[in-house]
């Protein structure tokens, strides 16, 4: 029994609408910017006259909303959260699906490691999470092209897409972690997703008040915004390491505690 392949096979029909969410956002999204722009006013002037706390929400920053690529960067925070929705549920469920289901025993008393189960599983997590990425590259590159009027989009959107990435499998890291670590594995899903959230409305937060700037560092919703990363920002070198040394530890501790753990069969 290939355990990669099982668990890809497993997770194919939930990719699939997963992809088709996102490709259908990104349509939708860019279409009411062509409704908007068609109209002739100053996008950036009227969203400059929002209260700052709908500015926050929405995430302009110093977005350029005359530009198909400035206003890509608001729809780019939705994409965020619904792609990390999925990374954390996909990361708990991954690892949890066998005590949920009653079959522990079918797959644990294969003549196969449980590091090397684990290392399967995250495996086809990361996989998933990768055609997940490649679907929204694409779907943005091709319609965001279409409204940008000969503006290179193509170098922004794919950085992007780069941050998304590293914050996907930092939350699949968390929803991994709590499966191993909790003893009821089947609530990691949807306390992966409530932190998820928490951390979301805390981004949020901070923009609107500058004295909680310093809990941006607890908060990967403010590690790669748009407004950073677009037009030659980059990403912050520091936030890349920061979460890259949190993704080595959440996946110690889904090793280490699911090794030790007693299954529920």
């Amino acid at each position: 029994m290939n355990i990669f392949w099982r668990e890809m096979r497993a997770n194919r029909k939930s990719l699939l609408f997963w992809s088709i969410g996102v490709f259908l956002m990104v349509v939708s999204g860019m279409s009411k910017y062509a409704g908007l722009s068609s109209s002739g006013q100053s996008m950036s002037g009227m969203m400059s006259e929002m209260p700052k706390s709908l500015q926050a929400i929405l995430g302009i920053g110093n977005l350029d909303l005359d530009k198909a690529s400035g206003y890509y960067g608001i729809l780019y925070l939705y994409l965020l959260l619904m792609a990390t929705i999925h990374a954390a549920m996909l990361g708990a469920n991954i690892i949890s699906k066998e005590e949920r289901d009653k079959t522990s025993e079918f797959l644990f008393v294969k003549p196969v490691s449980r590091n090397n189960i684990i290392t399967a599983k995250l495996l086809a997590a990361f996989v998933n999470i990768v055609i997940f990425n490649v679907v929204t590259l694409v779907s943005s590159i091709i319609i965001v092209g279409q409204y940008s009027k000969g503006e290179a989009v193509v170098r922004d959107i794919a950085m992007t897409m780069l941050g998304m990435f590293i914050v996907q499998i930092l939350f699949m890291g968390i929803g991994t972690a709590l499966a191993a670590v909790k003893k009821k594995p089947n609530s990691a899903a949807s306390l992966a997703t409530g932190i998820l959230l928490l951390t979301f409305v805390l981004s949020m937060a901070i923009d609107l008040n500058d004295k909680l700037a310093n809990l941006k560092y607890i908060t990967p919703f403010k590690y790669f915004e748009a407004k950073n990363v677009m037009y030659g920002g980059g990403l912050d070198v520091g936030f890349v390491l920061l979460s890259a040394a949190m993704i080595v530890v959440l996946f110690w501790v889904t090793y280490t505690f699911f090794r030790k753990r007693d299954l529920n069969v």
